[in-house]
């Protein structure tokens, strides 16, 4: 779960002109002198704990010699440096030492940018936190692609392999896509693409094959409810990833699915929350399981969808300070509710549990979460790349701490491997889900 912030090459700026008259490492471009000192300083000055700078000068230097390593070359030469206390000296001699390693091995390992990439790593893992790391520019666009739908070309469907045929499976079909108008249903099975077996494959694979120039075409070979059906020829188009699928179940039960607490999350949750209300909705259930979090924002404007008021989380920064971040004051109708976690629910999905958990809004249905109750700020870097660092913990509204420990259900139903997600015939999660809720229809109306 990371925050939602603002570019920060203004930092950049402030760092160039940082101790007046040291010399910077003329083997390096500006930007990439630039970025070591971004990323040490932020790294000492973020952290969510406090940070040794030899701790991370020695963690730049073991990098770039294993990276040297890997790259074939024999005994490498990385100087070892002595941290002082001023932070930019530090980073200053870093960027000199990193110039010396490219002029005496960048031609044999693709240049000084690999080389500035991997001191820049070497520093942010110097911390021994997983979540505070190095993005290349792919990783971070990809990144942001899976927080914010990105677009690209393909045929509008969520997939997933089945456990036990290996086949493709349908998860959701995105309204208005290429898939839904060739008649595609979430639960169809996806025998061949373009006359290849799916079986096999992994999703990434299935992918590739999947996606392709907007207006080219794909060939699908679909089977439902265990009938082979004609092949389907299905024309690509450009596609938004909505990070909200929903639907009205029987018994007038709105299902709701988030696949990540993205920047358009909340509105996406409104927007379907809205419909299930025009359609009669009498509960919801609230499925968060497989989703491994996102923006911070973005889990408190969900949160205030099902809490009126009073507190969603708090926030501890470095040094111990605390912010409370209250419901925003935006929740519909009070109806029953049902949450479905699993051990892959995470981070922002986690607070978004722990808040209607301890509000007492709603009953949490599944299996124990993953336990992630850090906080990342991600600081994009001039040459796009970025630098993640975990910046804060967090707290639910009864002050718990989940981080390595999870938060347990109200009502444990185990996840089989054989369960297709969504759909009440094979999900006995979303069943016992359901089964609760019919419960609490039944109550009221009576």
């Amino acid at each position: 779960m990371i925050k939602r912030i603002a570019t920060v090459f203004a930092a950049a700026a402030l760092l160039a002109t940082s101790t007046p008259g040291a010399s910077r490492a003329s083997g390096l471009s500006s930007i990439e002198n630039n970025e070591i000192e971004m990323s040490f300083s932020l790294l000492q000055s973020e952290f969510y704990k406090k940070v040794d700078p030899q701790v991370t000068l020695d963690g730049a230097r073991a990098n770039m010699l294993a990276f040297l390593e890997k790259q074939g070359v024999k005994s490498p030469r990385v100087a070892q440096l002595k941290a002082v206390d001023d932070p930019a000296l530090n980073a200053r001699e870093l960027e000199r030492e990193v110039s010396s390693v490219v002029a005496a091995y960048g031609s044999k390992v693709g240049g000084s940018r690999t080389l500035t990439y991997s001191a820049i790593a070497g520093m942010l893992s110097s911390v021994k936190d997983k979540y505070t790391t190095f993005l290349t520019p792919k990783e971070y666009a990809d990144l942001n692609e899976g927080l914010d739908g990105g677009n690209f070309s393909g045929v509008g469907i969520s997939i997933a392999v089945d456990e036990k045929t290996k086949l493709l499976g349908v998860n959701e079909v995105i309204p208005g896509g290429p898939a839904e108008k060739a008649g595609l249903q979430s639960g169809d099975t996806i025998l061949t693409i373009d006359g290849k077996s799916t079986k096999g494959l992994t999703t990434d694979q299935d992918a590739k094959l999947l996606r392709g120039e907007k207006g080219t075409q794909v060939k699908l070979l679909i089977e439902r409810a265990s009938k082979e059906l004609p092949v389907v020829a299905v024309t690509r188009d450009t596609i938004h990833q909505p990070s909200v699928y929903s639907k009205l179940l029987e018994n007038g039960i709105g299902y709701a699915r988030l696949t990540v607490f993205g920047s358009n999350t909340a509105s996406e949750l409104t927007t379907a929350l809205t419909k299930l209300q025009a359609q009669g909705a009498k509960a919801y259930v609230l499925d968060l399981r497989d989703n491994g979090g996102g923006y911070l924002n973005a889990a408190i404007e969900v949160s205030s969808k099902f809490i009126p008021s009073g507190p969603i989380v708090s926030v501890e920064s470095k040094g111990g300070s605390s912010t409370q971040y209250d419901a925003e004051n935006t929740a519909i109708p009070a109806k029953p509710l049902a949450v479905l976690v699993n051990r892959f629910t995470a981070s922002a999905s986690e607070i978004t549990s722990g808040a209607i958990q301890d509000n007492g809004v709603g009953q949490l249905i599944g299996e124990k979460t993953y336990g992630k109750g850090v906080v990342q700020t991600i600081h994009p870097l001039p040459d796009g790349s970025a630098v993640k660092i975990t910046s804060a913990r967090y707290l639910t509204p009864h002050g718990r701490d989940i981080n390595l420990i999870g938060i347990t259900p109200d009502i444990t139903t185990v996840e089989p491997k054989s369960s297709r997600l969504g759909n009440p015939e094979t999900d006995p999660q979303l069943q016992s889900a359901i089964t609760y809720l019919q419960g609490k229809i039944a109550q009221s109306s009576s």
